[in-house]
């Protein structure tokens, strides 16, 4: 199958731009000027593409509770943007719990799901007095009754059901069926949820459900959905109240050329499954929010040209700073920053990073434009599962984070310095 070349990798991504003197931009900043004010590589995220799609995904579902999956990047910049365009937050540790609470979001517009929570992280959750705690299994619950009853704190759960539904996605990012880690089997959350309905200090809201990520069809969803909508139902037939539906995240991002899902229709399979059951509904997106607000902007060391082979274009970015094509074998763009350097004919090329790794592959057979040393690149949809993956494996500094915002280029994290690496260390 043909990649999509520099031009239609633009077309589709209205935040970028080609400029004929000033090369790639990021809504309207120049990338070069960035590279040139903070180096590389360098993280890029687009605070008006985020607002846009936060306002997208809220008017597609106005009557679903909208909880931001903080996994997806969690820098408070970013936080901070998406707790005032009037999301809620989804977390899954007690670090991501006290960003979120750092970021602005709302106690009660907090969910905090995840499979293995701790007495200690779930204890601050209560006593944070959190939206809800998505319970992944009947251990769990009873402990989160003891630690509720020990406090004197009510808290608020739901019971995440595992549908045994295949999400059709990556091995590694689906989370619904029955061999997965997740949640409670549909056959086993009615003695459990009956139990807890008489538990002191416990509220318990509803069931919830996620079933994978990177979804572009509706059919996964509808099955999950029905389930879920099929054990409301028989739940309240034996008399037990289930006012709300966490119905999870995994609305896919079309990182090459895929047909991508609309958050409208989305929208219509909830709104199908649930119709008439009074529920009230969320849902918790990360990936869709923000993976094509960013990118990573990293520089040409050099490029090897070996036995008349396919050049190798080797970058300062690396593995430890973007990991998704090397965990996942995941399809990113990447294209030339600098004006000349858009419009020059392509050539096939493997673009790879400098960590001392077989897997450090940004991409392998990919057209490209040749590229002195010192050029740039962006590599794109960078925003979800980028920084917040990063490591700093080979003794690589973490990478600078910058915020585009209204035609202006800010700061959001420092680069890392080699001695900040072993500041904590003891040598006894």
């Amino acid at each position: 199958m043909t990649a999509p070349s520099a031009a239609e990798l633009l077309a589709a991504r209205p935040h970028l731009a080609g400029h004929a003197f000033d090369g790639l931009l990021l809504e309207d900043v120049p990338l070069a000027g960035i590279a040139q004010s903070f180096g590389t590589p360098t993280y890029v995220y687009g605070a008006g593409t985020i607002r846009a799609r936060c306002r997208r995904l809220r008017d597609a579902m106005p009557c679903v509770a909208v909880h931001y999956a903080i996994k997806a990047l969690d820098h408070l910049a970013i936080l901070s943007l998406i707790a005032n365009e009037g999301l809620g937050a989804d977390v899954v540790s007690g670090g991501e719990l006290l960003r979120a609470r750092r970021a602005g979001f709302e106690p009660r517009k907090i969910v905090f799901s995840g499979v293995g929570k701790t007495g200690a992280e779930l204890r601050q959750a209560i006593e944070a007095d959190i939206g809800q705690i998505n319970v992944e299994s009947a251990e769990e619950f009873w402990e989160i009754a003891a630690l509720a009853e020990s406090l004197g704190r009510t808290a608020r759960v739901a019971f995440r059901v595992n549908p045994d539904v295949d999400a059709g996605t990556h091995e590694k990012i689906t989370t619904g069926r029955a061999t997965d880690k997740f949640g409670i089997l549909a056959e086993e959350i009615f003695a459990l949820y009956a139990q807890a309905a008489k538990a002191p200090f416990i509220d318990v809201r509803g069931l919830a459900v996620h079933i994978g990520s990177q979804i572009f069809s509706t059919e996964p969803f509808d099955a999950a959905y029905a389930k879920i909508a099929g054990l409301v139902r028989d739940l309240r037939g034996a008399g037990l109240t289930v006012p709300a539906v966490d119905c999870g995240g995994g609305l896919g991002v079309a990182y090459r050329d895929e047909a991508e899902m609309l958050p409208e229709a989305w929208a219509g399979v909830i709104a199908k499954n649930f119709a008439g059951l009074d529920v009230s509904r969320a849902v918790e997106p990360g990936r869709w929010l923000v993976a094509p607000a960013g990118l990573l902007l990293a520089r040409v060391i050099r490029t090897k040209r070996a036995g008349g082979g396919r050049p190798v274009v080797v970058l300062d970015a690396a593995m430890n700073d973007l990991v998704r094509p090397a965990m996942y074998d995941s399809w990113h763009g990447i294209i030339p920053v600098g004006p000349a350097d858009l419009v020059r004919a392509p050539e096939f090329a493997d673009i790879v990073g400098p960590v001392c790794e077989s897997s450090d592959v940004f991409a392998r057979n990919r057209m490209l434009a040749p590229l002195a040393p010192g050029a740039l690149v962006a590599i794109l949809d960078a925003g979800a599962y980028g920084a917040v993956m990063s490591s700093t494996y080979n003794a690589r500094p973490r990478a600078a984070a910058v915020l585009v915002d209204r035609g202006r280029a800010a700061l959001i994290t420092s680069r890392q310095q080699p001695a900040d690496l072993f500041e904590g260390e003891k040598m006894p």
